[in-house]
């Protein structure tokens, strides 16, 4: 698989997102549904707590690419989701910090929510990956 960043500008660079991602030769697609702050029976997890479950979500994503053999590295497009972007923000950098490790700035987009589907969760993310 190749990946070719497209960014017109550069400010989103800065921020650990392309603008674009032209992708070829792949050989597998992965859609994965939004991931939250559930733990492995089901039952959500820190209630009110944003920065744990922002953590959570971030290794039940990691979880669904583990199963189908990818990893974040083969991430292209990642949906943030959230009840409150302003207290989101300051605990960004967990995510961030883990797609930089990986290598990877994956075309991005937060929006800001109402509510999630689960009562009580604030941070749902919801992504694409090419292998």
């Amino acid at each position: 698989m190749e990946r070719t960043a497209v960014n017109p500008v550069t400010w989103s660079q800065e921020l650990g997102f392309n603008q674009g991602e032209v992708v070829s030769g792949e050989r597998r697609t992965l859609y994965i549904s939004g991931q939250t702050a559930m733990d492995r029976d089901g039952r959500p997890a820190h209630d009110g707590d944003i920065a744990a479950q922002l953590a959570l979500a971030v290794e039940n994503l990691e979880a669904v690419l583990a199963a189908a053999g990818m990893s974040l590295a083969d991430l292209v497009r990642l949906n943030v989701y959230t009840t409150d972007v302003d207290a989101l923000f300051p605990h960004y950098g967990v995510l961030a910090g883990k797609l930089g490790a990986a290598g990877v700035a994956p075309t991005t987009t937060m929006l800001g929510v109402t509510r999630l589907a689960i009562p009580g969760q604030l941070v749902e993310l919801e992504g694409t990956a090419v292998a």
